[in-house]
């Protein structure tokens, strides 16, 4: 088996007395689709926020190919690349989708032509190149999502960070957004994924890691995950 292209070693990020994630480890290997789920308030997005360079940890080490990385800001890691998404999506307003992906792409291509060029491959992978020249605000949700998708992906990332990018879509949006996250897959992107749709994430994921309270209850393939004991009381609670 390859070395793993991210390794969170024993991550504990406290705000005061509080443990949004505690002491939480586990292996991403290149290619895999890795899901991270748990009820509200688990830890997902603050993990989110650690390996993307958003939060330092309080404790613990994170390791991409294995350099580490814990601490380090985001611009770095964009450089180094890791891209994430956001759940609340924030699209340059004023600009065009093509102009919101140029922006993006300055961070490999610093040449307008060069960028202008990535970007529109950029748009024709995610399925926005009919939509290139309106404004950005102009997209439905389910374009807003795409766009900051190809934001992400004019990083060039070699592990992608996806927060609820489902979330929110009608079935026919859903089944397209999982087409494109199965393509990036297979092109090569390691991606990392949060999302409540269990349809989701049981579809997609080669191994699932469940967080509740912060900490790491289960980690598995999907199937296995689902029948946890814990997991299943995290979920729907008392005896379940």
């Amino acid at each position: 088996m390859s070395d793993p292209i991210l390794r969170i070693d024993s991550v504990t990020k406290a705000f005061g007395g509080l443990h949004a994630v505690d002491d939480v480890s586990f292996e991403i290997y290149p290619g895999e689709i890795i899901g991270l789920i748990g009820p509200n308030g688990a830890g997902k997005t603050t993990m989110f926020n650690i390996v993307s360079g958003y939060y330092a940890p309080t404790h613990g080490r994170i390791f991409f190919k294995g350099e580490n990385i814990s601490g380090k800001p985001p611009y770095k890691l964009a450089e180094r690349g890791i891209g994430r998404t956001f759940q609340v999506v924030k699209p340059f307003p004023g600009l065009t989708v093509l102009e919101n992906v140029i922006i993006a792409s300055f961070c490999r291509y610093p040449q307008r032509e060069k960028a202008t060029a990535h970007a529109w491959k950029i748009l024709e992978l995610s399925g926005l190149a009919d939509r290139a020249n309106v404004s950005a605000s102009s997209l439905t949700l389910a374009g807003r999502k795409r766009l900051e998708i190809g934001k992400a992906l004019a990083l060039e990332p070699e592990l992608l960070l996806l927060d609820e990018v489902v979330a929110g879509l009608n079935p026919t949006e859903a089944d397209q957004t999982i087409e494109l996250i199965l393509k990036l897959r297979d092109q090569g992107i390691t991606i990392l994924i949060v999302e409540h749709i269990m349809r989701v994430i049981m579809s997609i994921s080669d191994r699932v890691v469940v967080l509740n309270f912060g900490r790491k209850i289960a980690a598995g393939k999907p199937e296995q995950v689902a029948k946890d004991p814990q997991v299943v009381q995290a979920y729907l609670g008392g005896e379940a």
